[in-house]
């Protein structure tokens, strides 16, 4: 009796999971654990044609044992961060290098406050007012004001929790 593969193939297709497990113990004579409907229909189909063909060779197999026997199997996969990953394949995250509340160096922060124009340059590590550069807004505020005050808020550059203004 000759195997014809494409029938068979579609037939075991069409069978359900239970079906499967079912045929795969029929011809392997032993029960599988897998679910996976693909795996099955693939290793029942190379089983049959197996048996009907012969499988390989008594030299195919002895020259796959050397092999399996010097060969360097891992049982589990690399660490996401292999050390000598290139670069580019490589998992982590980038941070802002600034505060999202404070526009991007180059821009200018304009408030008014008791009747006097008050005009910030941001700079890529500060803050420039009237030609002087400051660490921290907060320094800006204490230098107009001459009290302590939160930089975001004299700037009114607060968001609220969800990123808007």
């Amino acid at each position: 009796m000759s195997l014809n593969v494409g029938k068979e193939i579609s037939d075991l297709r069409r069978m359900t999971l239970p079906e499967l497990r079912e045929r795969f113990a029929e011809v392997f004579g032993e029960p599988t654990t897998s679910r996976h409907k693909n795996y099955l229909v693939r290793r029942i189909i190379w089983k049959l044609q197996a048996n009907e063909q012969g499988g390989l060779s008594e030299r195919a197999r002895k020259r796959a044992k050397e092999l399996a026997a010097t060969s360097d199997v891992r049982l589990t996969p690399p660490p996401l961060r292999a050390v000598n990953a290139p670069e580019r394949t490589r998992v982590g995250c980038i941070k802002p290098s600034h505060d999202n509340r404070v526009p991007l160096p180059g821009a200018t922060i304009v408030r008014e406050y008791k009747g006097e124009l008050i005009e910030v340059r941001i700079l890529p590590k500060g803050f420039d007012y009237k030609g002087e550069v400051y660490r921290t807004l907060s320094a800006v505020a204490k230098a107009v004001t001459g009290t302590h005050w939160n930089g975001y808020h004299f700037f009114n550059l607060r968001k609220d929790t969800n990123g808007k203004e």
